[in-house]
């Protein structure tokens, strides 16, 4: 696997569960597929093309992960910041009803928000284009060496992230049966890869913990892997270090 959107293989559409929300809701991989291709239309929507950048808010979740998907799909790199894409002049920039409202995007921004209906006209309704949206595998022209997500320090591209995802799925001995449970910010590039996209990779179910305090993990066991730092103290069995398997990917 060399792109992000080759996890969008309309073969690889299933009733496994791909996906499990922090509200403990989960996914099949025919709903996360069908549901990645809507928002790679919805951007397309928006006017997001091959190199155009989407802000995302970095919380992982169901709309967050769709963003992420059906922006690799399109070509258009994420930045999980939404404040610096409006700073940036991003082509979309997707955040949560609350922060959406305090922002006010130049022209050439388009503003969407999700978790309800946004207040202002002008502001796209996340939900209601997904779900109204065509299903469609949107056209797309993406490279390996494309920019898959804009970190914070550097840019990660489509072939780093699945070779970082390739990675985790040796450390952690990740295979279909395998629950991932991602602990950490989807603003985290290695991370990412190895919570999200290496167990969707591999046919196994990326589980999103719910948020706890100060960043520590709840002490409730959500899987068999966990994706934390490697001074968190994990309840599941195994542990996969991000930052490690990001540099032995490298």
């Amino acid at each position: 696997m060399d792109l992000v959107g080759d996890l969008l293989a309309r073969d690889r559409r299933t009733r496994e569960t791909a996906l499990v929300t922090a509200d403990g809701r989960e996914r099949s991989y025919h709903d996360l597929i069908t549901n990645g291709y809507k928002a790679a239309n919805v951007l397309r929507y928006l006017g997001v093309r091959t190199g155009a950048t989407v802000a995302v808010d970095p919380t992982p979740g169901f709309h967050t992960t769709l963003a992420f998907l059906g922006a690799g799909a399109v070509g258009a790199p994420v930045r999980f910041d939404p404040a610096a894409g409006i700073e940036a002049g991003d082509r979309v920039v997707l955040a949560p009803v609350a922060t959406a409202a305090a922002f006010d995007p130049a022209p050439g921004t388009n503003l969407a928000a999700f978790g309800g209906s946004p207040e202002r006209p002008e502001t796209t309704h996340w939900e209601q284009e997904l779900w109204s949206e065509n299903p469609g595998t949107p056209p797309s022209d993406v490279a390996p060496a494309d920019d898959a997500v804009v970190g914070p320090d550097r840019a990660f591209s489509h072939r780093e992230l699945c070779s970082t995802a390739a990675a985790a799925v040796e450390a952690g001995a990740i295979d279909e049966g395998t629950r991932v449970v991602f602990r950490l910010p989807f603003s985290d590039p290695p991370a990412l890869a190895a919570g999200l996209v290496a167990p969707l990779s591999v046919s196994a179910t990326a589980v999103l913990a719910p948020p706890a305090g100060d960043g520590e993990p709840d002490g409730e066991s959500r899987g068999d892997v966990a994706v934390a730092p490697p001074d968190a103290d994990v309840p599941e069995p195994r542990r996969v270090d991000p930052s490690s398997v990001g540099s032995a990917a490298e």
